[in-house]
């Protein structure tokens, strides 16, 4: 086959995959995400299961079983209680805000400064909203569904050694297949622990931060950090702007600030924001590398293409899961000669093998 033939291969083959990874977003997207929780509960078991020698592996997939879902519940309603808070106050922060508004359409000399309702509800705020609803909507829908797969992971897990032997019969290929399962497991997991382990140190030290500083409703703005950083880069630009922009339509400033002017508001507001890029960007650049060493090995620019590509084919699912599933892509590629190409284009380093790992049906060298 020559070459024009093979790229055109390749070209029908990218365009079906495409084609088949988004309009099946509804089935595979609550799949993916039961797979990464799966592996997040089985992370958290394997520490229990190290951290004490006489629990044994199955009750220490239950105790991980409900730390998970204890943790996943009390967020959910955290995040009510937080909505409901800020809802009992949104008179006052809707009058912050349109005074905000007025101040600076008057610095640029316009009249007739919108409301925050008519920016709010006219066809694009409208369109926007609805969006953002048709998404979360989608994600409770599919709670459940997530649930019931990550129960029959659990279920299936005591048959995959089997079934993989029946299928790979040889031993050199069944032992080359379970080290390419071994390496994408592994990479994946210590991704996901590092994620919640980072997440939870910033989360705590900016909870602290704010209530030091007198955020009104630090809690809430603390788990939605906790959540945001789980995105790749784009989730922590967010993390670090979501409090300040709080802060600075907060109706009550905190005693320790001179005044209620809004200058002292946008001074107050730049404290707040300050305070927590400082632990964004220290624990980001300084801790986190450390912990997650070189199990990603992924370029910051495919970081960044991944987080754009798999959140158009899976919307904020995609988003959430773009980091792993690019590193169970390349680790895939890397397995063939004839697509190890674009696992070295991913791959940070240009060694996406790592370990000594050599393209499938090759021999180590």
């Amino acid at each position: 086959m020559d070459r024009a033939s093979k790229t055109g291969i390749w070209i029908i083959a990218t365009g079906v995959i495409i084609t088949l990874l988004y309009f099946g977003r509804g089935i595979l997207a609550p799949f993916a995400l039961a797979v990464f929780l799966f592996l997040v509960i089985e992370g958290f078991a394997s520490v229990i299961d190290n951290w004490s020698r006489t629990i044994k592996i199955g009750l220490a997939r239950f105790i991980a079983i409900l730390i998970v879902l204890g943790g996943f519940f009390g967020f959910l309603a955290l995040m009510a209680n937080g909505i409901a808070e800020f809802g009992r106050d949104a008179g006052e922060y809707e009058t912050r805000i349109n005074d905000m508004i007025a101040d600076g359409y008057g610095l640029l000399h316009m009249s007739d400064a919108p409301t925050l309702q008519e920016l709010l509800f006219n066809e694009t705020g409208q369109r926007f909203f609805a969006t953002i609803a048709n998404a979360t909507g989608d994600l409770s829908g599919d709670l459940v569904l997530i649930l019931i797969y990550v129960a029959f992971l659990f279920f299936a897990q005591p048959s995959w050694t089997r079934k993989l032997d029946n299928i790979f019969p040889g031993f050199e290929t069944r032992h080359q297949v379970r080290e390419i399962g071994d390496e994408a497991r592994q990479s994946i997991e210590v991704y996901l622990w590092t994620q919640t382990v980072i997440s939870a140190l910033i989360t705590m030290l900016t909870y602290v931060s704010l209530l030091a500083l007198g955020v009104k409703n630090a809690l809430f703005l603390s788990a939605l950090i906790f959540v945001l950083n789980y995105i790749p880069t784009v989730g922590s630009i967010v993390a670090a702007l979501v409090p300040p922009l709080f802060a600075l339509v907060q109706p009550d400033l905190p005693g320790w600030v001179p005044g209620e002017v809004p200058q002292d508001s946008y001074i107050y507001a730049a404290i707040v924001f300050a305070t927590v890029s400082f632990w964004q960007f220290s624990i980001g650049n300084f801790i986190q590398p450390r912990m997650m060493g070189e199990s990603l090995n992924l370029s910051a620019l495919v970081v960044l293409l991944s987080l754009a590509i798999w959140g158009a084919l899976w919307g904020i699912p995609g988003m959430f899961l773009s980091a792993p599933l690019t590193v169970l892509m390349m680790i895939l590629f890397a397995q063939s000669s004839s697509t190890l190409w674009i696992a070295v284009l991913l791959s940070a380093d240009g060694n996406p093998q790592g370990k000594g790992v050599t393209p499938y049906g090759e021999e180590s060298s």
